[in-house]
Formats: structure tokens, C-alpha cells, sequence
């Protein structure tokens, strides 16, 4: 079965992309208030995302994993290849531009369009779909409106701590709270691509896909691994435009966004598997915090693009999830 090893490379080929496009997100802040340089934070990223991979079950996984319903065996293995692959054009386009994407919602969208080109809309699996619109509201109404007010609220916390001695707190407070982010971020995206691979390896073996997945540690540490290789590689031009070119926070700013963020995306895992957007969450925070101070602290023009960005993503991926499915049925038949 050659499909299999191809799907799984595919696969690994956009957890790559996560790690290269969406996990330095997660340590944008905490390089861009140069608490730490992006070498240290990037290492720091790749543990903590295997901390957040192994730690928190797999309730995430398995809503992806039961997003689309493409029956069983190996010929659906097309639309999970067709899914990655448009994964893959979508978010490097995007990163050619230094904008920040969501991986989530590129895996989500493509995955959807792939499986209306193979089965029609009745592949499309309602239920799941709903906590990934509750995942979208979390993610940019509730991480602004939050970051906001806990920027606020440190700020006033703080107000009679001498500014060189509240730096030197808030700089060890972000390192821990980037740890944290770096864990929700293996939480939750890490979760979101094992459910897939799992997905891959259960239409191999011909066996329907359970409500709840289990992952075995083998693949928890493959995913870990290539995630971390991608943020290693790729990271500096988006936490330049996070932590730079959109809003320019403070260390008690990063902090609380780091903090709101990290919490959003880990009670949301734990509690109900509602898949969250590293990207949004963690932007919509940093605009929030930065916000807290003057609203004009935030590049708006940056913010924009980033949203509308966001915004494309799900329409985009699931156009190129439909046409790449297509493709390869035809090819497909043509062998």
C-alpha cells in the first residue's frame, strides 16, 4: 500500500509547517520583549510542545479526527493526502508574506473540502464542525476582550512597583508563561495532527474511527520531533511580525497575554476538545494587551491583514482541499 507511507509523509509535511508558520506564535512575545533571544525560546518551544502533546488526552484529536466521514480502508486515504497537501500550499503562501495563518483552521477548512469532493456534503460531520465555531469565538472575542482586562488589571496590580524591579518579575513571569503557551500550543495543534495521522493509520487498517481516539507515545514523540525541526526553521519571520510590526508590548503586556492565551486553549482542551487557533488566540491577546495601554499601540493596518488572513483561510483551504481531491481521484484512476 503505497498511499499509506505517501499519506503519512504528507502528514508529518504539515506538522512541519505548524512548527515552521504557527508554533512561534506561542513565543513571539517573550522574544520581542527580549527576555529571551529566539534561539533559547525555540528550544524551549519544542519541549514544552511535547510537554503539552503527551499531558492533556486526546480530546482534541479526536474531534479532527471525526470532523469528515469518508468511510473506511485505503481508497479514503486520497482526501486526507488531498487535505495535507493544500495544508502545505496554503500556509507557505501565506508565510512568504510574514503573515501569521492558522494551521487549525487551514486543517479544518481542507479537510472539509476534501471530503465534499469525495463523498458530498454528507461527509461533513456537523457536530464536531460546531465546537470549531465555538473555538473561533473563544479564540478572538473572548482572547482580546480577556487579555484586555488582565493587562489592565496586572497594570493596576503594579502600579507602585518601581519600573526596573516590575521588569525584572515580569521577566521571569514570561518565561514561565511562554512555557505555558508552548505547552497549550502541543495541547492543541500537536493534538489537532495526531488526530489526523491517527486517522491515516486507522483507514489503512480498514477500522471505522471511535468517538475517542488513543494515540500511542510513538506518535506523540514523531510529532513532537518534526513540529519542533519546523519552528526551528521557519519561526523568525512570523515572530517578527507578531512581536514586532503588529504591537510592541511590554514585558507585563506579553505576560498577560501569554497567560490569557495559554489558559484558553488549555481549559478548552481539557474541558471539551473545542479546537482552538494558536494564531488567533494568541494574536487576538496580543492585541488585547497592547490595546490596554492606547489603543494606538497596535499596528491596525497589520492587525488587518492578519485577520483578513484568518478570515480567507477557511474559504481558500477548502476550495484547494475540494480541487486537490479531485486531482487525485483522477489520478487515481488513471493507475
Amino acid at each position: 500500500m503505497m498511499i499509506l507511507p505517501f499519506a503519512l509523509f504528507l502528514v508529518c509535511a504539515s506538522i512541519f509547517v505548524n512548527g515552521w508558520t504557527d508554533a512561534p506564535n506561542a513565543i513571539a512575545t517573550v522574544v520581542s520583549t527580549k527576555v529571551l533571544s529566539a534561539r533559547t525560546a525555540i528550544a524551549m518551544a519544542a519541549v514544552f510542545n511535547l510537554v503539552g502533546i503527551m499531558c492533556f488526552g486526546s480530546a482534541v484529536a479526536s474531534t479532527i479526527a471525526n470532523l469528515v466521514n469518508v468511510g473506511t480502508g485505503s481508497n479514503p486515504l486520497i482526501v486526507i493526502c488531498a487535505a495535507q497537501l493544500s495544508i502545505v500550499i496554503w500556509s507557505v503562501s501565506a508565510w512568504k508574506f510574514g503573515i501569521p495563518t492558522s494551521e487549525s483552521h487551514a486543517l479544518i477548512a481542507s479537510l472539509m473540502g476534501a471530503g465534499i469532493a469525495y463523498r458530498g456534503i454528507s461527509a461533513f460531520e456537523w457536530d464536531p464542525f460546531a465546537k470549531v465555531l465555538w473555538g473561533i469565538f473563544i479564540s478572538t472575542v473572548v482572547g482580546f476582550a480577556a487579555a484586555y482586562l488582565v493587562t489592565k488589571l496586572v497594570r493596576f496590580l503594579f502600579r507602585n512597583v518601581k519600573r526596573a524591579r516590575a521588569n525584572r518579575i515580569f521577566s521571569v513571569g514570561q518565561i514561565a508563561s511562554a512555557a505555558l503557551m508552548a505547552t497549550s500550543h502541543g495541547a492543541q495543534d500537536g493534538q489537532k495532527f495526531m488526530g489526523v495521522f491517527v486517522l491515516v493509520l486507522l483507514l489503512a487498517k480498514d477500522q471505522p474511527v471511535p468517538q475517542t481516539v488513543h494515540i500511542d507515545f510513538w506518535i506523540m514523540l514523531l510529532c513532537s520531533l518534526v513540529m519542533g525541526i519546523g519552528t526551528s526553521v521557519g519561526g523568525y519571520r512570523i515572530i517578527k511580525t507578531m512581536g514586532v510590526d503588529m504591537v510592541k508590548l511590554e514585558k507585563y503586556q506579553g505576560f498577560s497575554a501569554e497567560l490569557v492565551a495559554s489558559v484558553c486553549m488549555l481549559v478548552t482542551t481539557v474541558q471539551s476538545g473545542i479546537p482552538l487557533s494558536t494564531t488567533n488566540t494568541k494574536g487576538s491577546a496580543m492585541m488585547g494587551a497592547g490595546a490596554s495601554r492606547r489603543f494606538s499601540d497596535v499596528n491596525w493596518g497589520i492587525a488587518k491583514e492578519m485577520v483578513a488572513a484568518w478570515v480567507l483561510t477557511f474559504p481558500a483551504c477548502i476550495i484547494i482541499g475540494f480541487l486537490m481531491t479531485k486531482l487525485f481521484v483522477l489520478i487515481s484512476t488513471l493507475f
